[in-house]
């Protein structure tokens, strides 16, 4: 068995990355942050240490153990905390990224202390980059996915579903809701339609698109 000092150092270590990760995490104001972190990763990391030297005066006296069963529970124990963390607003989930980050700081506080320091920083080096450096790329994907919704005024039956198909070709296809209800002006109705998957630019030329057609006016556009 180690001397206690460095499976104390064990549980600093693991103290120290666990909240590396959870400042990321605090730093957007979520409920798992810097402490919740830390200690999911040294109750991991105390967890294996447990498990690898905890029973080694049992262990050879007609006793049998297999040191990998009570870390492994660990993987599958940390899922409270990590649905604890999801929450439904509205049509959104929310949270997934931080309980991937619980779960990922368990496997940490497991790796240190098995003593695999190296692998420990690595990998928190890695989830940092995922965390915090690929966010922008992930958010500009995502406002690409974002719906958008465009109204305007049309002369009674100047618009229809087919012609609009006509006059957005190829970006007809991303349209998700088409309505169409009489104005206060009898001569006009009011046209709504939301579209999905297009960027910015997309959106403009199909405003600007509108704007070229007869009988069209009053168009405005939000994002949903």
């Amino acid at each position: 068995m180690l001397p206690d000092w460095q499976l104390v150092i064990r549980l600093l270590v693991a103290a120290a990355l666990g909240s590396v990760i959870g400042a990321e995490r605090e730093r957007l104001v979520w409920a798992a942050g810097l402490r919740t972190h830390m200690l999911v990763s040294v109750g991991s990391c105390l967890v294996m240490i447990v498990s690898a030297y905890g029973f080694t005066e049992v262990i050879g006296k007609d006793v049998i153990l297999d040191p990998s069963r009570v870390a492994a529970q660990v993987v599958s124990g940390i899922g409270f905390l990590g649905a604890g963390s999801i929450l439904l607003r509205g049509e959104v989930v929310r949270g997934l990224t931080t309980a991937a980050s619980l779960w990922t700081v368990a496997a940490i506080g497991l790796a240190v202390g098995a003593g695999l320091y190296i692998e420990a920083v690595a990998a928190t080096v890695v989830i940092l980059i995922i965390l915090a450096g690929i966010k922008p790329l992930e958010e500009k994907y995502q406002r690409r996915h974002n719906s958008h919704e465009i109204r305007f005024k049309a002369e009674h039956g100047q618009m229809s579903v087919d012609a609009l198909n006509r006059t957005l070709g190829y970006r007809a296809r991303r349209i998700t809701r088409y309505v169409s209800i009489p104005s206060e002006d009898p001569a006009f109705d009011d046209i709504a339609i939301s579209v999905t998957r297009l960027s910015a630019a997309d959106i403009a030329n199909i405003v600007s698109e509108l704007e070229m057609l007869p009988g069209i006016r009053e168009i405005s556009r939000s994002q949903m």
